[in-house]
């Protein structure tokens, strides 16, 4: 017979650093190879598992799951103090038995992760003692201990540690692994090994540590190793392997590899029949939520659930029935007990229940849980599902049992607070985050190996923009999507190489992090279930990632942070601050029905507004014209690829420009709200319902199938819904119309509850930015504090509200930005080198001794410990003590002197010092009567070099904007904005006018200069690339704070959209020569007399050779236009632009090319 042989050392790409197997076509390859078993040894983790054992079994193939362990040579716990390299581990191949060497393999590799991580998860000889049941171990790749001490020529000690394994795994559970890679260090190990293995009578092992699948990925994996670790493929450092033999063998490869081990082939098999690893998935392990004595878990629920929408029907009292209500929560409470899901309830439940009485931000809901009666009476929702006819069985459907997923939105700042709370509630040993790997996409696997192979940047550029933009798009895909790349394929060698490097990679795990939202909480401790991992930040997290853990039935809840509950919550701290007599504002208890908000909606202002900010939903706006929350519901359901087409439909229907028909009466109720349209998954599942006698439960399998497009099915619930017509006496053609059109919306469709609670976040915003936009604006800038590129955008849109937003100041700024007298005062927390310590202490200061009269008298008051000379000079250069009557240019002049002053006024106070009549020093009458010396009398800086400061210290111009002067000109020269340029399709000309805020020059391979700048208008921040051949000639425009126009190409990358420069010229030149009339608005009003020869004046101071023209508008109907005016032609600079504003206010001229 011929030998049979089982891989026993094997990496996937779950070696997130140098393993490159794909469980799927490794299992077909061991399949295809006739092997009965294989064995899966990640680097320290067990991150695969699941995936690997589900595979192997689907296939027919015993999976044996083990892991390559990485060996501390002392204890675990020793770190950095003990003299250890990053690269002292030895390792070792475990492997397990049966359930209990899983769950042992579970608990050793937890542990190494939270005890023993120094730069790798290590083990130690005194874990293994307690956890070695169940497992095989051995004894691992020429890092292994006993191999590296057979290659420092000590035998005696590598037997030693041969009989302490031995001790340790039992002697039939204990291998010297011996392999064939060709090395000249490994065929030493190898005799040390087979010495070792007749002395002390152990057996060996044949392993071949693969890496990759075939022997042609060598050169792929070589390209991942460099990519891995940031190298490129000439670089003489990187990481690589000596040996191109690390690939999954044949049976037949192997055994001619091991000619003089045969009985090491033989014993891999007698290991696998050793193996057998059964595990059950899908067993659901809810976690027990304790309920009061004298309850179950279904009666608590219950009692509370009445209870609450007792209270729910009182504080908003509905038009329903309540004998509606009382009867769906009876359903819904039979369904959810029916399920076993009571406890799950009771659990979130209790977490929003926490949320709420810490006064955290909670949302109104997010998915299908909307549609739950018993949620909103739980006020785990905030939207009543009857009101909006939003469907139970849309969330939780009793003919096809699956675990509810409730999603919970937390403030953005205060989540941590809320998984704490689960944390001790629980127990550490219970819960955790959830992993999940960034894999390598299809444009970034073309980027990231065009930079290995060190190709010009601009090539794979073009090779990676010809992709198409799609989400989840594979590389075969887009191959087969688009002609041009197949034939660059075909046609270009390097391009060839690049795309069958990139294809081999694509799909691969790159690096493990913690998913966004899930939290797994357990019944028992979660390492009877599930390895764990220390996260980035030292969480907690799972090793296996969402749908792992849900299939060795764990369950997971979603903590999502959402950054517009903060700022609502924000908004509404800063508006009840503003008001103390008045009763608070509560968000939640606004009414759906403001025609104001509605107003603002429809006038597409909605910058800072969740959801609807992008300049497409603007345009939607403008066109709808929204008037109820309805509408909100459909304009979110609509905005989203696919469902767009229906939007200009959408529109005239409710504009009445097209009639609204029903294909029969039936329809009527169902689509009335959405004008006709089928708008709404739940629409779907309710028409099933009505045409077709479909329970709703049968409904969502219907929606579910359509969704999936799996035609059998289809098919077969296409003959229940004729049947069921027929039953309800609807024609066939009729009934085969409708089964049509619902097939054709069901892939559109949107969760309509996920939409209406979304709705009530943006309508929320909305409200607020009518009725209180200054405290709205300001907590919006606070919460975008980070992003430079909104708060540029926040500021002009503060500009056109008529807010101002002032600059920091000593006696009224708080941390954050806050709201003064109806304009925006910058936070002191926004200043660059000004800690939070610092403020804390200003602030406490203030508070308790009044406000600061003088700088000098600041510098005695404040502990100059925690505010040192920078954070003076940041505050000066800021503007923070304007308000104390002094200019900026003196203050920074006396700054040394002040600082002297302060230290000897406290060195003073410290040593409780009294002067020679016994009066002490210190108080604060005493630094009221220390006179402050004079300021020095010096002009004050020009407004350039203020707005400098101000932006070199908060990152923006505070009171004024150095392109404020010309918005008039911007718009006449520019195609485009920062704002519109996401829109813009790549490789579109534009040009673009602002100014330069950053600029990073640097060599280009060849030695030629290249630079990347940031460039600012009125509404945001772009990135610009100046290439060689355009910085040689426009290098002297290329500096800070130029004011500039420039020319260029759109590029949609990745990482956003930047623009290829091709030109660049000076905005104030580009003025003068491109515009050629100027058009001056006059509304005829009883100071038209009076601003006329004013305007004369104007025209005269600036004489240049543009012409003028004059329109005088009468009333809203008539209007008269002037030709040019006779011998009057003006040089239309800004500073004209700003004159003639100053007679006529602002958006009375227009410049025209």
């Amino acid at each position: 017979m011929a030998s049979q042989f089982v891989h026993l050392h094997l990496h996937t790409q779950f070696s997130l650093l140098d393993g490159a197997n794909q469980i799927e076509p490794l299992v077909q390859q061991i399949k295809s190879f006739n092997q009965p078993a294989v064995a899966m040894t990640d680097h320290g983790n067990m991150f695969g598992a699941i995936e690997f054992y589900r595979k192997a079994k689907e296939a027919g193939i015993k999976p044996i799951i083990g892991c390559e362990a990485y060996m501390a040579p002392g204890s675990r716990k020793a770190a950095k103090d003990s003299g250890l390299a990053h690269n002292d581990y030895y390792h070792l191949i475990l492997l397990a038995r049966n359930l209990t060497g899983y769950q042992n393999l579970i608990k050793l590799v937890s542990k190494a992760y939270l005890e023993g991580f120094y730069y790798k998860p290590r083990m130690d000889k005194e874990i293994l003692k307690e956890h070695h049941e169940g497992l095989i171990a051995l004894s691992g790749c020429l890092s292994g201990e006993i191999p590296y001490l057979i290659g420092q020529k000590d035998m005696a000690g590598a037997m030693a540690v041969a009989g302490e394994f031995q001790e340790i795994f039992g002697k039939e559970h204990f291998y010297l692994e011996v392999q064939a890679n060709g090395l000249d260090h490994q065929r030493v190990a190898n005799s040390g090994l087979l010495e070792m293995s007749k002395k002390m009578d152990i057996p060996l092992v044949g392993t071949n540590d693969c890496h990759y699948l075939k022997k042609e990925d060598f050169r792929p994996h070589e390209l991942m190793l460099c990519l891995q670790t940031g190298k490129t493929i000439s670089d003489p450092n990187r990481m690589k392997f000596d040996t191109d033999q690390l690939y999954v063998k044949s049976t037949e490869e192997v055994t001619a590899a091991f000619m003089e081990f045969p009985e090491a082939v033989n014993n891999t098999c007698r290991i696998a029949d050793n193996c057998d690893l059964q595990l059950t998935l899908n067993k659901t392990y809810l976690p027990q939520y304790k309920v009061p004595e004298g309850f179950t878990r279904e009666t608590y629920l219950e009692s509370l659930a009445q209870a609450g929408l007792a209270a729910r029907l009182k504080e908003r009292p509905s038009q329903i029935l309540p004998a509606a209500y009382e009867l769906r929560l009876r359903e819904e409470i039979t369904i959810i007990c029916s399920m076993g899901f009571a406890g799950y309830f009771l659990i979130v439940w209790d977490i929003i229940k926490f949320a709420r009485s810490r006064h955290i931000p909670v949302g109104p809901g997010r998915g299908s849980a909307a549609g739950s009666l018993v949620a909103y009476a739980l006020r785990i929702t905030d939207l009543d599902p009857l009101v909006y006819t939003l469907l139970f069985e849309r969330f939780l459907n009793p003919e096809r049992v699956s675990l509810p997923d409730i999603d919970m939105d937390f403030c953005m700042d205060r989540r941590n607070e809320v998984i704490n709370y689960v944390v001790d509630k629980y127990g550490k040993d219970h819960v955790a985050q959830i992993i999940t790997f960034g894999t390598l996409g299809a444009k970034a696997a073309i980027r990231d190996v065009g930079r290995v192979l060190e190709i010009p940047y601009a090539e794979v550029d073009r090779v990676a923009k010809l992709v198409p933009n799609q989400l989840n798009i594979t590389l075969q895909q887009a191959l087969d999507q688009e002609p041009k790349l197949q034939e660059l394929v075909n046609t270009d060698p390097r391009v060839n190489e690049l795309m069958g490097i990139a294809r081999s990679l694509e799909g691969l795990a790159r690096h493990a992090s913690t998913h966004a939202a899930g939290v797994v909480i357990s019944e028992g401790p979660l390492t009877d279930h599930v390895p764990l991992y220390k996260g980035s930040n030292d969480e907690v997290v799972t090793q296996y990632s969402m749908g792992d853990v849900e299939k060795i039935g764990l369950v997971k809840f979603d903590f999502l942070g959402l950054k517009t509950l903060t700022m609502i919550k924000r908004a509404e701290d800063l508006i009840n601050a503003g008001r103390p007599g008045a009763p608070p504002l509560v968000m939640e208890q606004v009414p759906f029905d403001d025609p104001k908000t509605f107003a603002l909606l429809s006038s597409g202002k909605t910058i800072g507004l969740f959801q609807l900010e992008s300049s497409g939903m603007r345009d939607l706006l403008t066109g709808l014209k929204p008037d109820r929350f309805e509408d909100i519901i459909a304009i979110i359901a609509l905005y989203r690829p696919g469902p767009m087409d229906l939007i200009p439909d959408f529109i005239k229907r409710k504009q009445g420009k097209i009639p609204i028909t029903y294909e029969t009466p039936e329809l009527e109720p169902i689509l009335k709200d959405t004008y006709g349209v089928i708008v709404y998954q739940e629409q779907v599942m309710a028409i099933a319902n009505k045409v077709a006698g479909f329970s709703l439960g049968q409904a969502d399998i219907l929606r579910r199938a359509m969704g999936k497009k799996k035609p059998e099915e289809m098919e077969k619930l296409r003959a229940q819904f004729l049947a069921g017509a027929k039953t309800n006496k609807i024609p066939d053609k009729k009934a085969e119309k409708l089964y049509e059109l619902i097939q054709k919306f069901a892939g559109y469709g949107f969760n309509k509850s996920h939409a209406a609670a979304y709705a009530v976040v943006c309508y929320q915003t909305g409200y607020l930015k009518t009725h209180y936009p200054t405290e709205f604006m300001a907590a919006l800038m606070t919460t975008d504090m980070g992003n430079a590129d909104k708060i540029v955008g926040y500021f002009t849109e503060c500009r056109d509200l008529n807010i101002k937003v002032l600059p920091p100041d000593v006696n009224q700024s708080h941390k954050n930005f806050t709201v003064v007298e109806q304009a925006i005062r910058f936070g002191l927390a926004a200043i660059k080198n000004v800690g939070e310590g610092a403020v804390e202490s200003i602030i406490e200061i203030r508070n308790n001794s009044g406000p600061f009269k003088s700088f000098f008298e600041f510098c005695r008051r404040v502990d100059l410990h925690k505010v040192n000379k920078r954070m003076l000079e940041g505050l000066i250069k800021t503007g923070a003590f304007d308000s104390t009557g002094a200019k900026r240019s003196q203050l920074a002049a006396v700054l040394d002197q002040a600082v002297e002053d302060g230290a000897s006024a406290q060195r003073e106070r410290d040593l409780g010092q009294t002067n020679i009549f016994g009066d002490e020093l210190g108080g604060q009458d005493s630094s009221e009567q220390l006179a402050a010396p004079p300021l020095p009398n010096i002009p004050e800086w020009d407004q350039n070099e203020r707005l400098k400061h101000e932006r070199e210290l908060t990152g923006f111009y505070i009171s004024s904007h150095p392109l404020a002067r010309y918005e008039a000109t911007m718009k006449a020269l520019s195609t485009a904005t920062t704002i519109s340029l996401p829109e813009s399709s790549d490789g579109r000309e534009v040009k673009l006018c602002g100014i330069i805020t950053t600029v990073k020059s640097m060599l280009t391979k060849k030695g030629d200069k290249m630079a990347y700048l940031t460039l600012e208008d009125l509404l945001g921040v772009v990135e610009i690339i100046i290439f060689p051949d355009l910085y040689k000639n426009a290098s002297e425009l290329i500096v800070v704070e130029r004011l500039v126009r420039i020319t260029g190409t759109v590029d949609r990358g990745d990482k956003g959209t930047k623009i290829r420069g091709s030109k660049i010229e000076p905005l104030a030149e580009v003025q003068a020569q491109a515009i050629k009339r100027v058009h001056i608005r006059l509304i005829d009003h009883p100071d038209v007399g009076e601003q006329l020869p004013r305007l004369r004046e104007v025209f005269q101071r600036h004489p240049g050779n543009t012409t003028i023209s004059l329109t005088l508008r009468m009333d809203a109907s008539q209007e008269a236009v002037t030709a040019p005016l006779p011998n009057l032609t003006i040089t239309p600079s800004e500073r004209f632009v700003a004159d003639v504003e100053e007679v006529l206010g602002k958006g009375a001229i227009f410049l025209l090319s």
